[in-house]
C-alpha cells in the first residue's frame, strides 16, 4: 500500500490494536503517502494516517543564552547517536531557554533522561543544571476533521445548540461566570507562584554569584598560600645550602688549621731534636747560633777523620813544653772549640811500659819508632800534653812536615805548639 510512495525501511504492525508504524526514505514521500491515504475507507473502516511521534525525543530546559545547536549536539552525543539537536527561539530569534534533542535509538534517550535527572549535568561554566523530559508531541497541522468524530448520542446532544453568548441572569451565564472566576484564580495563583519562583530564582542567582566570588577568592588565597609555601620551601633550601657551604668552609678552615698545627709541631719537634743533639754534642759557643754549632760539629768530625784544615797544610804542629803545660793547653783547646763547636775528647793514655807515655822521653822515642818511613814522613799529628807529634808515614818527601796544631788556630791560644814529626826510617822499630 505504501510502496508506490517510496522505499520502505521499517514496518511494525500491531494487529490486535489495529495500528502500525512505517518508515519511508524521505519526508516528502511520507507527506505524499499521508495526503493520499488519510481518510481512505478500507475493509469497512476509515484509515487514518498521521506522522508518528518521535519516541526517542527529549525536551531540554534551563539552557543559557549562549548555547547553540552545535553545542547542544556535542553535549548529548555522549549518550548515543543523534538525529538532530535544536535550540528553540522566538519570533525575533532570541533563545527561549529550551531545546529539542532527537536520538536515533530509544535506549540513548532513556539513558540521557535517567543520568541527567539523577545527576547534575552542566553545559558551560554556569552552575545551573539543565532539565530534560520526554517530548510530548502534538499534531498542530491536521487537527481533528469532522469526518473523524464519532457521531453518537452525546455528539448529537452537544450539537443541539449553535455557538452563542449566554444571556445575563441565565443559568448558563451564572455557571459560566463561576468557571471564569475559577480560571482567574488559577491564573492568579500561577502568576503568584511564578512570581515567587522568579524571586527565588533571582535570590539563588545572587547567592550563586556571591558563592562563586567567594569560591574564586578562596582559590586565589589557596594559590597564594601555595606560592608562599613554595617560596618558604625555596628559602629553606637556600638557607640549607648556605649553611652547608658555610660548614664546608669551616671544615676546610679547620682542616687547614690542623695541617698548619701539625706542621708547626713537626717544626718544633725538629728544632727540639736539633737542640737536643746540640746539647748532647756540646752547647753552642758564645754568641754562635745553632747552625754554627752544627757546622762546628761537622768540622770537628772531619778533623777527627783527618780531613779538616787542622790536618792539611798551614802552620806545623809544635811539641808541647811539658806534660803539665801541654796537657793544660790541650784541655783548654778542647774546651774552646772552633766557632762554638763541641770540644774534642783527649785520646786515651797508652799502656805503661811500651814507651808511649805522654811527655816522657820513652814515649817520644816509642812514638818515633812506630812511625815507619819511606822517603819522608807525612804531616805530624798534634801534640797533647807535651808529647811530640806522631811521625809521618812514608811519603814522597824526605822530611816530615809538621801539621798545624789544633791549638794554634787563630784566636785560640789554649793549646801549645805541636811537636815536630820525626824523620822517616827505613823500618819501624819496636
Amino acid at each position: 500500500m505504501f510502496e508506490p510512495y517510496g522505499e520502505v525501511s521499517e514496518v511494525f504492525v500491531n494487529a490486535s490494536r489495529s495500528f502500525g508504524f512505517i518508515r519511508l526514505d524521505y519526508r516528502h514521500n511520507a507527506e505524499a503517502a499521508k495526503a493520499a491515504l488519510d481518510g481512505l475507507q478500507r475493509k469497512g473502516r476509515i484509515l487514518r494516517v498521521r506522522f508518528a511521534t518521535h519516541g526517542a525525543a527529549l525536551r531540554v530546559k534551563n539552557l543559557h543564552p549562549f548555547v547553540s545547536n552545535e553545542l547542544l549536539e556535542q553535549a548529548f552525543s555522549q549518550f548515543g547517536e543523534l538525529e538532530r539537536a535544536i535550540v528553540i527561539v522566538d519570533d525575533r530569534g532570541k533563545p527561549t531557554g529550551e531545546g529539542l534533542v532527537e536520538f536515533v535509538r530509544k535506549p540513548g534517550a532513556q539513558q540521557a533522561l535517567r543520568r541527567i535527572n539523577d545527576g547534575v549535568f552542566l553545559i558551560g561554566s554556569n552552575p545551573k543544571p539543565i532539565e530534560v523530559e520526554p517530548l510530548e508531541q502534538k499534531d498542530e497541522e491536521d487537527g481533528m476533521p469532522e469526518k473523524f468524530l464519532p457521531h453518537n448520542e452525546q455528539y448529537k446532544k452537544e450539537r443541539e445548540k449553535e455557538p452563542r453568548f449566554a444571556p445575563h441572569s441565565s443559568f448558563e451565564y451564572d455557571f459560566g461566570m463561576r468557571w471564569k472566576q475559577l480560571a482567574e484564580m488559577e491564573r492568579k495563583g500561577i502568576e503568584q507562584v511564578k512570581k515567587e519562583m522568579d524571586e527565588n530564582r533571582i535570590k539563588l542567582e545572587d547567592d550563586m554569584q556571591n558563592a562563586l566570588y567567594e569560591y574564586q577568592a578562596e582559590q586565589i588565597r589557596q594559590d597564594l598560600l601555595r606560592q608562599q609555601e613554595e617560596l618558604r620551601r625555596l628559602e629553606e633550601l637556600r638557607n640549607q645550602d648556605r649553611m652547608r657551604r658555610a660548614q664546608e668552609l669551616e671544615m676546610r678552615r679547620q682542616e687547614e688549621e690542623r695541617v698548619r698545627q701539625a706542621e708547626d709541631r713537626r717544626r718544633q719537634e725538629m728544632m727540639m731534636r736539633q737542640q737536643e743533639m746540640a746539647r748532647r754534642g756540646g752547647g753552642p759557643g758564645p754568641g754562635g747560633p745553632m747552625d754554627q754549632s752544627m757546622r762546628g760539629a761537622r768540622e770537628d768530625m772531619m778533623a777527627m777523620r783527618g780531613e779538616g784544615p787542622g790536618f792539611q797544610g798551614g802552620m806545623g804542629m809544635r811539641g808541647g813544653s811539658g806534660g803539665g803545660a801541654g796537657g793544660a793547653s790541650a784541655e783548654a783547646a778542647m774546651r774552646g772549640g772552633r766557632g762554638g763547636a763541641p770540644p774534642m775528647q783527649p785520646p786515651p793514655a797508652p799502656p805503661a811500659g811500651i814507651g808511649l807515655e805522654r811527655g816522657g822521653p820513652a814515649g817520644q822515642a816509642g812514638m818515633a819508632r812506630m812511625q815507619g818511613g819511606g822517603a819522608a814522613g807525612g804531616a805530624g799529628g798534634p801534640g797533647f800534653g807535651g808529647q811530640p807529634g806522631m811521625g809521618g808515614g812514608s811519603g814522597g818527601a824526605g822530611a816530615a812536615n809538621a801539621g798545624p796544631g789544633m791549638g794554634g788556630s787563630p784566636g785560640m791560644n789554649n793549646m801549645g805548639p805541636g811537636g815536630m814529626g820525626g824523620p822517616g826510617g827505613p823500618a819501624a822499630q819496636m
